[in-house]
């Protein structure tokens, strides 16, 4: 036999050793519990999101999706673990526009590129934020809270979770679409910064409508707007932002995502479990009291959340930088 057969011999074998292998890979997963990393602490948006998710996911594939908070530096401490992760589709990222548009940005010496570093399982949620305030601020309304800032700005204090998390997001946009300049204060997360706002250690905080509702429900806080143009069913009496002639609209994603070169029918059968999830009617209606939405069907793919996730990137990227 010719030299130049045996090799083409031995690539045909090994071809068909990795398919074989992939194909094992993909009959056989999960063959054990799942570790998805939410890159901040418990209690924020993406922390309640994956959770509810994860739940039902986990009875789809037969076994657990343990929910493990790695905090720290906007989200990007997690989200660089399950960057480097074994490709397996044992360790997966609940990632949200913090993680993936704005820590990139904001984030000095970042240590994965999200556009490179994962494959897009799928959207969970959009959400838009509320911009809430200690429950004794003295604004009435939303016209008399952006009075006060504008002219006073720099005596109050604003929250965020973290630089690049999703709640520094909304407040930029925010103070950009009123003219103003608070003075930032960043915590470790959202659920510091919400028990700060609470006890009326800050003045105000902007943030997903699935981790305001039950504090202002409650009464513990109290919300002035929605960045949407109509009104939340679960917040009925706070006014859009459009109503209101403010130019603030801006909806937060959350998804799912896999080291890349998880091999494609894992990533399949991933999104399969979370297209279930999302159409189970209990986590419809868990989402949709936090004032959250679940993704189209046609937005749920893993083609179509990476297309997506890239154009958030492209539309971000400028404003953040300049923000920055």
């Amino acid at each position: 036999m010719k030299p130049g057969m045996v090799i083409l011999k031995a690539l045909g074998l090994t071809a068909l050793l990795v398919c074989g292998a992939q194909a094992a890979t993909a009959q056989d997963y999960p063959a054990r519990n799942i570790t998805m990393v939410v890159p901040f602490p418990a209690g924020g948006p993406s922390d309640v999101i994956a959770r509810i998710v994860a739940e039902a996911m986990g009875r789809t594939l037969g076994h657990t999706l343990v929910i493990e908070n790695v905090g720290g530096a906007g989200g990007t401490i997690g989200s660089a673990r399950v960057a480097t992760a074994a490709p397996d589709g044992y360790t997966l990222l609940a990632g949200s526009m913090g993680s993936h548009v704005a820590a990139p940005v904001l984030t000095p010496n970042i240590k994965y590129d999200p556009a490179k570093d994962f494959v897009a399982i799928g959207p969970t949620a959009h959400s838009p934020a509320v911009v809430v305030a200690r429950k004794d601020f003295p604004a009435k309304d939303l016209k008399e809270f952006i009075a006060d800032l504008k002219e006073n700005g720099a005596r109050f204090k604003q929250a965020h979770g973290g630089i690049g998390a999703s709640s520094h997001m909304a407040c930029l946009l925010f103070n950009t679409a009123i003219g103003a300049t608070p003075t930032s204060v960043a915590y470790r997360g959202t659920g510091p910064a919400m028990n700060d706002l609470v006890g009326g250690h800050v003045d105000f905080f902007c943030e997903q409508s699935v981790s305001v509702i039950e504090q202002v429900k409650a009464g513990s806080i109290k919300a002035y707007t929605v960045s949407a143009s109509e009104r939340l069913a679960s917040l009925p009496d706070v006014p859009a932002a459009k109503e209101m002639d403010v130019n603030y609209d801006m909806s937060i994603w959350a998804g799912i995502f896999a080291p890349k070169g998880t091999p494609a029918p894992v990533v399949a059968k991933l999104a399969d479990a979370l297209d279930k999830a999302l159409d189970d009617p209990g986590v419809k209606k868990r989402i949709a009291d936090l004032g959250g939405s679940i993704p189209s069907k046609a937005e749920r793919t893993p083609a179509a959340f990476e297309k997506y996730v890239k154009s958030e990137i492209d539309r971000w990227g400028p404003i953040l930088a300049a923000a920055k």
